[in-house]
């Protein structure tokens, strides 16, 4: 019979996290995690499986958090959806100013990393990318419905559009635009959204 597991897997996971996210992908060695998190190199192969299963692992949970958090602060009635757009657009800007480390995104940094040559950071990537548009466009739908956005745009293209833009306001704020552009940039892509 197996021994029952003395150490919190999800503090593990964040630790995990924290280090691929610090150093990248190819910077982080198992090593790093063990003197992270306090285990043995040995304990995590058996939990986890070895530096790649624990990535994929990790970096799953991150983009299914994400996800869901986007559809929460997105879903809703379609009298509020233009207001829930923007302060979707306006949070995530909000979160890149925060950023003062310019440690970015875990998303885009694994992307950008790994998703040339390692199938199942692309495949997973395509995902969440696709989920995220889903639920701008679905907004976006909803604010046209209400009449906040003209109703003969394609919603699909404008999710596309406003996604391009939170993920371009990332990798600008990574590379240490100005808060006040970082803002100026996300009120200009509510502002271009085609009014009735």
């Amino acid at each position: 019979m197996a021994r029952p597991r003395s150490f919190d897997e999800a503090a593990v996971l964040r630790t995990a996290r924290d280090q691929f996210w610090e150093t990248g992908y190819a910077g982080t060695k198992v090593d790093d995690i063990a003197a992270a998190t306090g285990l043995g190199k040995g304990s995590l192969y058996g939990a986890f499986g070895d530096k790649h299963a624990l990535f994929l692992r990790v970096f799953d949970h991150y983009c299914s958090e994400a996800a869901d958090g986007t559809r929460r602060q997105l879903e809703g009635p379609d009298e509020t959806a233009y207001r829930r757009l923007g302060d979707h657009v306006h949070a995530i800007a909000e979160s890149v100013v925060a950023d003062r480390a310019r440690r970015g995104c875990l998303i885009a940094k694994s992307t950008a990393e790994c998703a040339e040559h390692d199938e199942a950071v692309a495949s997973r990537s395509r995902q969440l990318f696709h989920d995220l548009q889903q639920h701008l466009t679905a907004c976006i739908a909803g604010a046209q419905r209400a009449g906040d956005i003209a109703p003969g745009a394609d919603p699909a293209h404008l999710g596309g559009l406003v996604l391009a833009v939170l993920r371009g306001l990332e990798a600008l704020g990574k590379g240490g635009l100005a808060p006040a552009e970082i803002r100026a940039i996300a009120e200009t892509a509510l502002a271009v959204l085609p009014k009735p």
